[in-house]
């Protein structure tokens, strides 16, 4: 069955020493190219796909340097719509000047920010930068995502900061909802669904949920009877496994009118 694809990623990393272990390189499966790209699409029977450049080696170029190739993946196959990488760091300012320029270029639809590689939302010189890339948001209909984690600059404690501050009116992409343990149990308790009712512009998606995760997301949305166009698959290539995170979708889901919208018709309202 076709499906639409909320959040995956273009281009290869080069090995780096994580963690203060020997160089390796963990994201066996990116793609480096526009046609293996399209190749993967069509051996998933992927229908749209929101394709993001690949990071996670701490150093910057790397990440931004992959903003026009996502760029001409948009522009190469009409299933396709583009990401753009930022950053809130000062020391990425000029980066990410360079990167608000290609906003406004058919197939752009998000940008991306994580605090994966620094910086902080309390920081003040970070909330300058947050500033202009959710301007920049606001004025050209585009969703920001943000990676989530549990614990530190990632956590949803803070990334909640931003949800308060701008997805009044500014679509928020949570990815990864929480990352974890302790993420999943503050947004499925009540966290997530409080945002919706009062009005804020939250989405997110299920990569790296933890087993139970799903399920109990399900229960809670049919109980409260909201929340069920705010979800959306997503695989996470090259560090999720797309098979793996639909089954488990699937899974939790089902077959009827939530899992429609998570694979289909929620992507199709922010992307389409």
């Amino acid at each position: 069955m076709s499906h639409c694809d909320a959040h995956r990623h273009l281009g290869v990393m080069p090995e780096f020493p994580f963690y203060g272990g020997p160089p390796i390189r963990a994201d066996v499966t990116a793609r480096a190219t526009i046609k293996e790209l399209i190749e993967d699409l069509d051996r998933e029977n992927t229908e749209r796909a929101l394709v993001i450049p690949n990071y996670g080696v701490p150093q910057p170029d790397l990440a931004f340097g992959f903003n026009e190739l996502v760029v001409e993946a948009a522009q190469t196959d009409d299933r396709i719509r583009a990401g753009l990488w930022v950053s809130a760091k000062p020391s990425d300012a000029e980066r990410t000047d360079q990167a608000l320029k290609l906003a406004g270029e058919q197939g752009v639809k998000a940008l991306k920010l994580s605090f994966l590689l620094g910086g902080t939302v309390d920081d003040e010189a970070v909330q300058r930068g947050l500033a202009r890339i959710f301007t920049t948001a606001r004025e050209k209909n585009l969703v920001v995502h943000v990676h989530t984690s549990p614990g530190g600059a990632s956590d949803i404690d803070e990334i909640g900061k931003l949800v308060d501050l701008y997805a009044d009116d500014v679509k928020l992409h949570l990815v990864h909802f929480g990352g974890g343990m302790s993420g999943h149990m503050k947004l499925i308790g009540g966290r997530f669904f409080d945002w919706i009712g009062q009005g804020k512009q939250v989405y997110t998606d299920l990569s790296w949920a933890i087993g139970f995760a799903p399920r109990w997301l399900a229960q809670e949305i049919s109980r409260r009877g909201l929340g069920h166009d705010r979800v959306l698959f997503a695989s996470d290539q090259p560090w999720g496994d797309f098979e793996g995170e639909y089954a488990r979708l699937k899974a939790g889901f089902g077959d009827g009118e939530l899992a429609d919208h998570a694979l289909r018709r929620t992507f199709g309202t922010l992307y389409d």
